[in-house]
């Protein structure tokens, strides 16, 4: 559980996936990786998969994802990379998944996502980036918490990002019903949602051996940045350059979260480069917002949560 002593690592911005996976153990282990075929996902069942553990990349294309598989069992020498269809944005899709699913389940990595889309609704109404990048990972998880629970020491790694500092949850109109949409504004609320589902989780959940933390990877360009136009990342490179990091670089941070040994025990926390986060300051994009770790806000958000997935 979480305490008032911040976590430290020897790792850094600069350290891969594979550099924080060294020595571990994850034989024996299974784990889900959502939107496992690209950018960060890839690299972090790649990791997952070379510390022994039977890895399930959770990806809307299948063949996309036999693809990825392919390469990290030619990689790592480990043939127990599964796949299996799942649509984050749609409840049925996500209701599969969980019935399919079978034993335990050790690690789940809440990797994928959509940034500063336009403005888009699911068939329910819910503001598409809310609905995808947090509704369909709390719809996984908890759906999943059996599995979770009969592994004895299950993590979940909630893939925040910085942009949580853009936005608190807006509760008062969390599905931009009566405000004005702003692509960057609900990705933020979005990524919030993820720091505060790890808050919760742990919470809730700890008695059942589960404990689940939030990270932000770092600036990393992939097929996230779909929907931002290349003058838009050109600028956002030109003001930051030195940050951005690579793919193995950006899949570090949530294979420590999901498997390192150094944080055991830990719950309910922010990290980024490889070490827990402190409090934000005014005007940076390091740090953690106040309102992202506020217990309140997160119960509120879980039973928010929990009343839109009944109807």
């Amino acid at each position: 559980m979480t305490t008032s002593t911040p976590i430290t690592t020897p790792f850094t911005h600069d350290s891969t996936a594979m550099d924080v996976i060294q020595g571990v153990d994850l034989g024996g282990r299974r784990a889900i990786v959502t939107g496992g075929s690209s950018g960060i996902g890839v690299e972090t069942a790649r990791a997952l998969a070379s510390a022994g553990a039977q890895v399930t990349l959770a990806v809307r294309n299948t063949d996309a994802g036999q693809r990825a598989a392919d390469d990290i069992t030619a990689s790592t020498g480990n043939d127990r990379i599964l796949v299996a269809p799942l649509d984050l944005a749609d409840q049925g899709s996500i209701a599969d998944f969980v019935a399919n699913w079978d034993g335990p389940l050790h690690m789940l990595v809440n990797n994928a996502g959509i940034m500063a889309s336009p403005e888009m609704r699911t068939p329910q109404g819910w503001e598409m980036q809310f609905a995808t990048n947090h509704l369909g990972h709390f719809a996984l998880a908890t759906g999943l918490r059996p599995a979770l629970s009969a592994a004895d020491g299950a993590r979940i790694a909630s893939v925040s990002s910085a942009a949580h500092l853009r936005s608190p949850v807006v509760f008062d109109d969390i599905q931009y019903e009566r405000r004005p949409y702003e692509p960057w504004e609900a990705y933020g609320q979005s990524k919030t949602a993820n720091v505060l589902f790890a808050v919760e989780v742990t919470r809730l959940w700890a008695d059942d051996g589960i404990v689940a933390n939030s990270l932000m990877p770092g600036a990393i360009q992939t097929n996230l940045q779909r929907y931002i136009s290349e003058e838009e990342l050109n600028r956002v490179r030109a003001g930051n350059a030195a940050a951005w990091k690579s793919v193995e670089q950006g899949a570090a941070t949530s294979v420590l979260v999901a498997a390192s040994p150094l944080i055991d025990g830990a719950g309910g926390r922010y990290f980024e480069d490889c070490q827990e986060a402190g409090p934000a300051a005014p005007g940076e994009r390091r740090g953690v917002a106040p309102y992202a770790l506020d217990p309140e806000a997160a119960e509120r958000l879980w039973q928010v949560s929990t009343a839109l997935l009944k109807g």
